[in-house]
């Protein structure tokens, strides 16, 4: 029996919602659907470790499948159905299901699992026309849905802890500043107190670096995120981001108008979206080939590529937040001293919305 949920059953019903429509549509930064397409040639799937791929391509209303089995001919019209009979299931179901016939459906497909095997991690390969050059391109993409649970960006963990200084902090201070447990409320009895807060250091190194590799001036950048975020002000990107510029934290010469934040973020959430992760010497190397699809509520599919790199960096920014971690079990959020200087650890995490 094939079990999942609703993110895991969101690979099924994008492979079957793309082989009934028969193009990949592009999203805007507000994850609406724009008129541009591509049309989609052929998908392909790995059904496992040592395993021929198989294709799924197009004969008429046919989608014929060929590759580790017998060639065989299923009507669009059956799939169309299939992803309908899904769609309702994942609305309705918690946890982990099993669509009986679905599942028959798939095994008809030569589909096994529900997630394809895939040495470049990529959740889905299409294979599209593009008008433009009138050539085919081999498209990979991780599914992120917005019917289960919104996913992750970056993950909290040990490494993504960034130290603060605390100047004008005093024991007394310190004792009563770690019984408030609310972090707005905490920086608030700092701005009371007069507390300057400033960026000290990035915990791991490895993600210390892998940010400076992207751009030198990542770490006091994203160490103003997290802190705008802490101080419970605004959350999302694109919010904290305005604010940061009018701070201008690294006193770049904004008179020209250039977007010297903005475009550093950019840079650093497409990364990350695309294989960047702190705990690992980052080498500029995407680890898929390059996109995301987003399953919608309704059931719509967009597409975003690094093909489309501004398209792509601007869903980013206008679809992405910070929140706040668990603080037992990431260790961060006391204020210590060390030597006669007062700091202060916070997290970073990165959701989509």
């Amino acid at each position: 029996m094939i079990k999942g949920n609703v993110g895991e059953w969101s690979e099924i019903y994008a492979f079957f919602k793309l082989l009934e429509e028969g193009k990949l549509y592009v999203g805007n930064a507000l994850l609406e659907r724009t008129e541009f397409f591509y049309p989609i040639v052929s998908i392909l799937r790995n059904e496992g470790e040592g395993q021929n791929e198989n294709q799924y391509s197009y004969e008429g209303n046919l989608i014929i499948v060929s590759g580790t089995k017998p060639e065989i001919r299923i009507p669009k019209k059956k799939i169309a159905e299939m992803s309908t009979i899904l769609l309702g299931e994942m609305n309705k179901s918690k946890g982990s299901f099993n669509v009986k016939e679905v599942e028959q459906f798939m095994k008809l497909m030569h589909c096994n699992t529900l997630k394809a095997s895939s040495k470049d991690k990529s959740d889905i390969k299409v294979i599209v026309h593009d008008s433009k050059t009138g050539l085919e391109h081999n498209l990979g993409f991780n599914i992120k849905s917005k019917l289960g649970a919104a996913s992750t960006l970056l993950n909290a963990s040990k490494a993504t802890k960034i130290s603060y200084k605390l100047i004008g902090m005093n024991a007394s201070l310190q004792s009563k500043a770690n019984e408030i447990n609310p972090f707005k409320e905490k920086f608030q009895l700092f701005e009371q107190k007069n507390i300057e807060i400033k960026y000290h250091d990035i915990a791991n190194k490895v993600f210390k670096n892998n940010l400076t590799m992207v751009d030198s001036s990542l770490p006091v950048i994203v160490s103003e995120l997290a802190l705008h975020h802490f101080k419970g002000k605004v959350s999302n990107v694109l919010g904290i981001m305005e604010e940061i510029k009018k701070s201008n934290p690294l006193e770049f010469d904004v008179s020209t108008g250039h977007d010297f934040y903005g475009h550093k973020v950019k840079r650093m959430l497409t990364d990350m979206a695309l294989g960047m992760v702190p705990s690992k010497i980052w080498s500029g190397e995407y680890i898929t080939s390059g996109g995301y699809l987003i399953v919608k509520e309704d059931g719509d599919i967009i597409c975003y590529h690094i093909h489309d790199r501004t398209v792509f960096e601007n869903y980013l920014f206008h679809n992405t937040k910070l929140e706040t971690p668990s603080t037992t079990r990431h260790g961060y959020g006391k204020v210590e001293k060390v030597g006669n200087d007062y700091f202060i650890n916070l997290n970073l995490q990165i959701r989509f919305k």
